[in-house]
């Protein structure tokens, strides 16, 4: 159960004179916008924990942004949040070659995207309850088979989601695109038949437990008032020209949380919201977030995303705990993404050594480069078309090139399917530029 903090009083007291060990603690405590339960043991000599918690608050307050006036929803600006957001300015927006980490070449580009596509669209269906591996829903979306159960069926909604979100990114967001991307994310994977696509009833009782304890950790607000929200959601998504601007990252991040904080559907609010960020971050020009696999991230801290949550509302909703929860999560990924790509660079480099065995392209130095380092595996062409992002016909031509040239061998999988491994000569025709 989450600490309720206590209540205090501002504090207009001159903070001038305070100790800079004082002024050290506090600045420390708000950089990392650290909860009451995290504050109270570390208070110096001569101060009360309550005490020290009103100072913390305090200086909060003179940077208190509001966002959202319905619920006093609001946050403290500091320093690391505006230092994290310029950071993203300058490796997440502008044109292609802006970030330093990216590769110039196109066809990588798009290998790099349905990649990260799948990954985010894994993971943020597993944090929902997909029961599923990684490998298995890699290879029904890289191979086009239909989803055998709900599980699969979630993640392959949430692949198409956001690439539908990809393709609209630039339009305004409606209460029927939104009702469009929940009906999209929820299609036939609902125990509810008639809820994809629709608000929730106020029959159905929707409040958000702990899945060990049964406690009950939010009951969102009544179902009467969520037309009310959407309108008021779009105007806020759509609108660049508020009176008090907020930076883009953090007005993302304060979408996803409302939709949480509301709970808008019977189920699926979770996907939505993260979908609703991707879609305000791709409008306002963050191009890198299409490679990022933010879910992946946030599922791996899962209990810190549900605490963000929880100690947002609990201290009065001040979201602040939740923005810089993903703020760091933003961090995380782009890290991750860094050396992803600098790990595919050196593949590459190596699979271009390939290339000096004459008459092979490049893809096919590549697919080589797989059986060097999976000496025993086995690829059909979808597997091809999945990870290269070509047609069955050049995969299928590609295998059967080097097959030709006496790299791979040809074997059946069905009586209907061809695999292709390893020839018994491969070591010997590749060993020579190695």
């Amino acid at each position: 159960m989450i600490e309720q903090p206590p209540h205090t009083t501002t504090d207009t007291t001159d903070t001038s004179n305070e100790s800079e060990e004082l002024k050290n603690l506090i600045s420390s405590i708000n950089s990392r916008y650290l909860y009451w339960s995290d504050v109270k043991y570390r208070m110096p000599s001569g101060m009360t924990d309550i005490e020290l918690w009103s100072k913390v608050k305090s200086v909060r307050n003179l940077t208190d942004v509001k966002v959202w006036t319905q619920n006093n929803i609001h946050f403290s600006l500091t320093n690391t949040m505006q230092k994290l957001c310029h950071e993203f300015d300058m490796n997440f927006g502008g044109s292609w070659g802006a970030s330093k980490i990216f590769p110039d070449d196109k066809i990588t580009q798009e290998l790099y995207l349905i990649s990260s596509i799948m990954e985010e669209a894994i993971a943020s269906s597993q944090m929902e309850g997909a029961a599923t591996t990684r490998e298995a829903a890699k290879e029904m979306l890289r191979k086009k088979i239909s989803p055998k159960d709900k599980s699969q069926r979630m993640i392959l909604n949430n692949y198409n989601t956001i690439n539908f979100i990809r393709d609209h990114a630039k339009e305004s967001l409606t209460p029927t695109f939104i009702m469009q991307i929940h009906g999209m994310m929820t299609e036939n994977a609902f125990d509810i038949q008639d809820a994809a696509g629709r608000l929730r009833r106020e029959d159905e009782n929707i409040v958000v437990g702990n899945g060990i304890t049964g406690e009950i950790v939010h009951t969102p607000p009544a179902a009467e008032c969520l037309n009310e929200f959407l309108n008021n959601l779009c105007t806020f998504f759509n609108d660049d020209n508020t009176e008090i601007f907020i930076h883009p990252i953090i007005k993302a991040i304060t979408v996803h949380f409302l939709v949480g904080y509301y709970h808008p559907f019977a189920d699926g609010n979770g996907r939505t919201a993260r979908a609703l960020f991707y879609w305000y971050m791709m409008k306002s020009n963050y191009w890198l977030v299409q490679y990022l696999s933010i879910s992946r991230i946030i599922k791996g801290s899962k209990r810190a995303y549900e605490k963000a949550f929880l100690y947002s509302e609990s201290d009065g909703n001040d979201i602040g705990y939740f923005v810089q929860y993903n703020l760091d999560v933003l961090l995380k990924s782009f890290d991750a993404l860094s050396l992803y790509i600098k790990r595919k660079n050196n593949e590459k480099k190596k699979s271009e050594k390939l290339l000096h065995l004459g008459n092979i392209t490049a893809r096919q130095a590549e697919i080589l480069s797989i059986y060097i380092e999976n000496p025993d595996i086995v690829l059909v062409s979808t597997d091809i078309v999945g990870k290269f992002g070509v047609t069955h016909n050049t995969a299928k031509s590609d295998l059967r090139n080097l097959t030709e040239k006496g790299y791979l061998s040809e074997i059946s999988l069905n009586g209907r399917t061809k695999g292709y491994i390893r020839s018994s000569n491969f070591e010997q025709m590749v060993s020579r530029i190695r």
